[in-house]
């Protein structure tokens, strides 16, 4: 039980690293698209919870069986929703226009999966330490 607990911090803790770093590194390389100081927070635990709930919604859910190009789809799907109701939501965050939009998800979603893979390995190594 304990160590399941401890992969699933891992893996959570991961993606909020990975949701973070995307939204920074989309501040800093996107002209259109801005955050606050204050808002980082905000935005990274509200996309976080609103990314988690879209892709069960949308993997337990709708698709019983996805492929690997259909779980990559619907993340890169998930990512795009959680931006535009993050956008709405959090007054210190700004983005304009489609290609904005369209380089943040791709950012974001590119940094969540390096997070995902990162922990992935993280949990293999401790698994490896623990059978040594």
């Amino acid at each position: 039980m304990g160590l399941t607990v401890v992969r699933l911090a891992i893996r959570l803790g991961m993606s909020l690293v990975g949701i973070l770093v995307g939204i920074l590194v989309s501040s800093a390389v996107l002209s259109r698209f801005s955050i606050s100081v204050t808002a980082v927070v905000e935005a990274t635990l509200l996309f976080w919870l609103i990314h988690l709930a879209v892709q069960f919604l949308a993997l337990r859910i709708l698709v019983r069986e996805p492929s690997i190009a259909l779980a990559g789809l619907l993340a890169l799907a998930s990512t795009i929703v959680a931006l535009l109701i993050v956008n709405g939501l959090v007054s210190g965050l700004s983005i304009r226009g489609f290609s904005t939009y369209l380089f943040a998800t791709v950012i974001i979603w590119i940094t969540t999966s390096i997070a995902d893979v990162t922990a992935r390995q993280m949990i293999r190594s401790r698994r490896r330490e623990r059978r040594a």
